[in-house]
């Protein structure tokens, strides 16, 4: 029974020691839309700026379903996603309670499944072009290098504040 307990204790140690964060991984992401800028920092340090595409429709905050815009407030990277039609994608934890609020006062559906995500491979568009308008349905994206080298700074969990 005693062999059983220290099993568990030490099975439950390992467990927490997995969900820690790293101490080389970003603690925030901060997106100012208005500069098209991504900033991932640690312990108030700046790690790396990267440039981003938005939503078609980039000013304000998302309301709808459709609208093409990019959230803004609050949020959490989620997961983590290999397997994306744009390469590779990081989860926003979109809606949060604000934007649920607002949908249900207006009747409206706030939608979901934004991601920070790489290009689209079947795309004729070259990434050098495609990086200089807002193309997305209101995700936030990067070159494919460049979200390689997010991918690698992020854990899972990292929080992300997002500034119109």
């Amino acid at each position: 029974m005693a062999f059983r307990f220290y099993v568990f204790i030490g099975l439950f140690l390992i467990s927490l020691s997995a969900h820690a964060r790293s101490p080389n991984k970003a603690d925030l992401v901060i997106v100012t839309k208005s500069k098209l800028e991504l900033s991932v920092f640690q312990k108030g340090k700046l790690l790396k700026q990267f440039h981003i595409a938005l939503g078609r429709n980039p000013i304000g905050p998302k309301r709808a379903r459709g609208d093409k815009r990019t959230p803004e407030g609050r949020y959490t990277l989620d997961y983590k996603k290999t397997d994306s039609a744009y390469y590779r994608a990081i989860h926003i934890s979109y809606p949060n309670a604000e934007d649920l609020r607002h949908s249900r006062i207006n009747g409206l559906d706030p939608g979901g499944q934004i991601m920070i995500h790489g290009q689209d491979p079947n795309s004729t568009i070259p990434v050098s072009k495609r990086q200089k308008f807002n193309w997305t349905d209101g995700c936030i994206a990067l070159t494919n290098k460049d979200i390689d080298e997010l991918w690698q700074l992020l854990d899972e969990g990292t929080p992300i504040v997002i500034h119109p």
